[in-house]
């Protein structure tokens, strides 16, 4: 329980600040990404320090089309809305796989990569964040694509989760940081953000939002 208490307590904070300068947009916003992109590529040096060159150079596409996506985003006509449900459908994903896995247990996704996650965390997440986006995107008039996109994104979120369990095993640590109490490294926050924001980046850009 002074786990969970301890994990709620920073998820909040850190969701009070990521809304507070996704909301003022601008300079907030970007010195937000740009932090959080700083952080995360100091843990992926470290966790594939006694890797080959090719998976250490990925993190530089790791790293930069997830930052180049949430400028994108919050750029856009519906900027804040848009960045806000892109957010949301992470939570959600993560939130829902969280309590249904721990509630309904039953077999694992890839225990060999991430004994916890589960088949019924992993529906859990898709339906927490299918309603969530279909509520949001509906509630801001958001483009047509988000009212179903979220259940899709969500498996995104967890392959996401799953990518850097592998990292963090392949490197033989519990967590890619110490920063957030609670949470370990911003990679281990951020890692189911990384792969959406890419894809609604994409989607923005390519002219289907």
């Amino acid at each position: 329980m002074n786990e969970l208490a301890v994990r709620a307590a920073s998820g909040i904070v850190m969701i009070i600040v990521a809304v507070a300068c996704l909301w003022f947009g601008g300079w907030p916003f970007r010195i937000l990404v740009a932090v959080a992109a700083f952080l995360m590529a100091g843990e992926w040096l470290r966790l594939t320090s006694r890797a080959g060159a090719g998976l250490r150079w990925f993190g530089l596409p790791y790293l930069i089309l997830p930052v180049i996506g949430l400028l994108l985003l919050r750029d856009s006509s519906q900027g804040f809305a848009l960045t806000f449900w892109t957010f949301l459908i992470v939570w959600g994903t993560d939130i829902g796989a969280y309590f249904t896995g721990r509630a309904i247990g039953g077999p694992k996704l890839a225990p060999a990569i991430s004994p916890s996650k589960t088949w019924s965390g992993l529906i859990g997440g898709m339906i927490a964040a299918g309603l969530i986006g279909a509520f949001v995107a509906r509630h801001f008039d958001l483009p047509a694509p988000c009212v179903w996109l979220g259940a899709p994104l969500a498996i995104l979120a967890q392959a996401g989760d799953f990518f850097e369990s592998w990292l963090k095993r392949r490197a033989g640590v519990k967590d890619s940081g110490a920063i957030l109490p609670g949470h370990g490294g911003a990679l281990d926050r951020l890692d189911g953000l990384v792969p959406v924001a890419s894809v609604m980046g994409l989607l923005l850009w390519s002219g289907l939002l």
